[in-house]
């Protein structure tokens, strides 16, 4: 038993030429999401961030497939006037899965998250997908509940993200805990330990290791090809000459964790708050490491599909 290299691509879907084209002919293609541009970074940062990381992906050998929803059409591959768009617009809405049936039917604009970019993906036949950080259950969240949809996915849908781990900004225990009860495999690349985004620590193990492209493509053929549906987690390090140490990282969290509930911000508009604050407090610095995991994700991410796209030994 094989896994098909071609997927039939939902009605609803529109494909960029260079996309369409790298999937019909089998080619390695890499999603990408688009809440890190429009809500992760500040302008003009984030369209550069953007336009170089879909560079790296296809030096790296494979195809980008940046994923949005643009004018109420999800968009599988986007052109540079509609990378900047999602940059410099204010409007754009953060999707979630659960956003996606209201941003089509009114037509708007949206950034996907992690969560609706592997949906979206998965209905394009694509794979792998290359983010910053995954959402997971918030500090406080045994009382509040506050649980991104990131984790459902991750146990639902057949992709490998490439992450450098959870956002620290987040429970990383209680997180991994719940990907364990979910069936989701989290696998070093390359680590023991978890990474916690901007730091290559996070004080907890990681469940299983793997050190190359080859053996995580193999782990995904495996998954798939024995019916265990849902994705797995790639957690790949930032470089250490790029990482914020954990113990300085701790205190820059917390003086932002207090702000954040010093103004009563809740739900989706945590995370971009506490990302803009952190980069406040430290200067910048967080968003140079930032920019610099994205990039090492995207090598990985590019690896992994050429290594997934190559010809399979299981049977």
């Amino acid at each position: 038993m094989t896994l098909s290299t071609t997927t039939p691509v939902h009605p609803l879907l529109q494909l960029s030429e260079e996309v369409a084209g790298a999937l019909a002919a089998g080619r390695p293609v890499v999603a990408l999401e688009s809440t890190i541009i429009s809500h992760g970074m500040p302008y003009p940062d984030n369209v550069a961030m953007a336009q170089e990381v879909e560079q790296i992906v296809r030096d790296g050998g494979a195809t980008p497939a940046t994923i949005a929803i643009l004018d109420g059409i999800p968009r599988i591959g986007l052109s540079p006037d509609q990378l900047e768009l999602l940059a410099s617009d204010e409007g754009v809405i953060k999707v979630s899965v659960r956003d996606i049936p209201y941003v089509v039917a009114t037509r708007t604009h949206g950034a996907t998250t992690v969560a609706a970019t592997m949906r979206l993906a998965a209905l394009a036949g694509i794979r792998v997908f290359v983010t910053g950080g995954l959402g997971g259950v918030h500090q406080g969240g045994q009382d509040t509940m506050d649980v991104s949809a990131d984790l459902t996915e991750l146990g639902a849908t057949d992709v490998a993200v490439i992450s450098a781990g959870v956002k620290s900004i987040l429970d990383i225990g209680r997180t991994l805990e719940v990907l364990e009860t979910l069936g989701v495999p989290v696998v070093g690349y390359g680590t023991d330990e978890f990474p916690s985004f901007f730091s290559r620590s996070s004080g907890h193990r990681v469940p299983m290791r793997l050190d190359t492209p080859e053996q995580l493509a193999a782990m995904m053929r495996a998954k798939w090809e024995l019916g265990l549906s849902g994705g797995i987690s790639v957690a790949n390090p930032v470089p250490a000459e790029d990482e914020i140490p954990s113990e300085e990282m701790d205190g820059v969290i917390a003086q932002a964790l207090a702000d954040c509930a010093a103004r009563g911000i809740t739900g989706k508009d945590i995370t971009p708050y506490l990302l803009g604050r952190i980069v406040e407090i430290t200067g910048g610095a967080s968003l140079r490491t930032n920019i610099a995991l994205v990039r090492n994700n995207a090598r990985l991410g590019a690896a992994l599909a050429v290594a997934f796209a190559a010809p399979s030994s299981l049977c």
